[in-house]
Parts: C-alpha cells; sequence; structure tokens
C-alpha cells in the first residue's frame, strides 16, 4: 500500500489499535527489561559492597554504637578470607611457599596512612616498617655499640630486605600533619616536658629541623612542618645510602631509592627518586 493511498475508516481503526497495542506490549517489555538490569546491577553493588567499601560496620557500626574490638577483629578476617584468600587461592598458595617483595616501606606509624590502602599493596609486595615520622636512622660504625643498638630493628629489617629478600626499590613515604614532625619542630623550644622515647626518637630528623629553620624561618609553624615532613623524607634516603648492603646494592643498579609524600588533606600523592653517584671505595 502506498503511503498517499486513502486507508479505509474501520481498517484504519484496527491497525491504530493493533499499533496501541504492540506499543504497550513493547514498553512493558522495556521497562520490564531495565528493571531487571536494575536488580541485577542492585544485587552486584551489594555483593561488591560486602567486599569493597569502607562500611560503618568495619569501624564498629553505627557512630554512636558501642564498639566492640573482638567483632572488628573477626569481621576484618572474615572479609579478607572471603573476599581475597578464598577468592585466589593460587596466589596465596604462592605466598606460602615464599615470599618475594619487590618493595621495602618506610612509613609512619600514623593510622591515616597504611600504604596497603593508600598505595594499594597486595600481601607479598611490599616488605614493610612503620614508625614515628617514617624515619630511618644513620648506620655509623664509629657508634655502633653505643647508639646504633637502639635502632637494631630498623637495621635488622634493611638488612634483610636488601640482603636476602632482594627487593628492588626501597620506598620511604611521609606524609602530611605528621605529629611526629609537629613535636620535633616545636621541641623543646615549647617548654614542654620531654617524653620518655619519642624525642630521642625524633633527634634522627633533627638535620630536617636545621635546614628547615636555617632557610624558612619566615614561614608560618604549619609550613615549616609541611616542608619538615618531605625534607625527612630525603634524610632518611641519604641515611639509607650509609648502610653497605644498601650502597652495594644501589652502585649494583639493583636497587632504587624512592621518596614520597601522601596530602591526606587535598588526596595527593608525590613521588621521586634519590640518584646519588656511588662510586667505588679507593683504599689508600
Amino acid at each position: 500500500m502506498l503511503y498517499n493511498e486513502v486507508i479505509p475508516e474501520e481498517l484504519a481503526s484496527t491497525r491504530i489499535e493493533a499499533f496501541i497495542y504492540i506499543h504497550n506490549m513493547a514498553k512493558q517489555f522495556t521497562e520490564e527489561l531495565i528493571s531487571g538490569l536494575k536488580k541485577h546491577l542492585s544485587d552486584k553493588e551489594e555483593q561488591d559492597d560486602s567486599c569493597q567499601k569502607l562500611p560503618l560496620e568495619l569501624l564498629g557500626g553505627e557512630p554512636n554504637a558501642c564498639y566492640d574490638p573482638v567483632e572488628r577483629i573477626k569481621n576484618g578476617f572474615i572479609r579478607f578470607k572471603t573476599c581475597k584468600f578464598d577468592k585466589y587461592p593460587e596466589y596465596f598458595q604462592e605466598l606460602a611457599e615464599g615470599q618475594h617483595p619487590k618493595f621495602l616501606v618506610f612509613a609512619c606509624s600514623d593510622s591515616r596512612v597504611s600504604p596497603s590502602h593508600v598505595l594499594d599493596f597486595q600481601p607479598g609486595e611490599a616488605f614493610m616498617v612503620r614508625n614515628i615520622a617514617n624515619l630511618v636512622p644513620h648506620f655509623d660504625q664509629l657508634v655502633l655499640y653505643a647508639a646504633q643498638l637502639r635502632y637494631s630493628g630498623v637495621g635488622a629489617t634493611i638488612e634483610y630486605a636488601v640482603s636476602n629478600l632482594k627487593v628492588e626499590n626501597i620506598l620511604v613515604i611521609g606524609h602530611s600533619r605528621c605529629g611526629g614532625i609537629e613535636r620535633l619542630m616545636s621541641f623543646p623550644e615549647d617548654g614542654s616536658a620531654p617524653y620518655d622515647f619519642i624525642d630521642e626518637w625524633m633527634k634522627i630528623a633533627l638535620p630536617a629541623k636545621l635546614k628547615v629553620k636555617a632557610e624558612h624561618n619566615c614561614l608560618s609553624p604549619e609550613e615549616q612542618n609541611a616542608l619538615c615532613e618531605k625534607e625527612a623524607v630525603n634524610l632518611s634516603l641519604v641515611n639509607l645510602l650509609t648502610y653497605p648492603y644498601v650502597q652495594k646494592a644501589v652502585a649494583d643498579k639493583t636497587l632504587a631509592l624512592r621518596g614520597g609524600y601522601y596530602d591526606f588533606v587535598k588526596g595527593k600523592f608525590e613521588l621521586w627518586q634519590l640518584n646519588p653517584e656511588v662510586t667505588p671505595v679507593i683504599i689508600i
């Protein structure tokens, strides 16, 4: 039938009804399809949420609810086992046979800056040290027995990671609003009472404090603290080079030293690399 042909009234009425019927059927089918897709996506989101979200239940339930540390530990392990351990059995079986991490990471003990979350490190990827202000003490043979043994935990970790595990990268991560650096920059000038351990430990970063105070004395305390947070990372990188096994690995180009800075206020991460010129030892 041509489009310009006249359609009888009774036939036109029948065709219109058929068209309306087909249109309604198509609309109903489309709505059911969309509803089904929404339900599928909703179910998938609920499944993903059980593994990936940062739920209130992880932190102990509702904000005003009584926090149960035992339940938090149990729920955390169940989540890990369900979403990772049971989901990737071959990977964890390989880890059971031995570890081969690519990184040794120094990070602060601050609860807001866990490298496993901030950098998404998975089990087996990173050998880690966490301490106040992510510091690496200087290796000094002259004071090995007088002072360095106080920091032997750090030294043992470096030695094992470099000599035994053969890590290819050492990453030192600083962060914004570090309490250790704030203490370093204000004590003893503020006249507060000394801590039993913190102040002695923070003396490791004293050269970073002196550098910032000398070069940026006109800045506000907050700005100086932020600069010192990064300067302390650079100091730790330099201190790493005083360890003989680190020196050798860097000279052999099997180890890279990297600095990082996590700003949890702005949600930014900075990364840089130390490129020292390590020359062979000359014996005279």
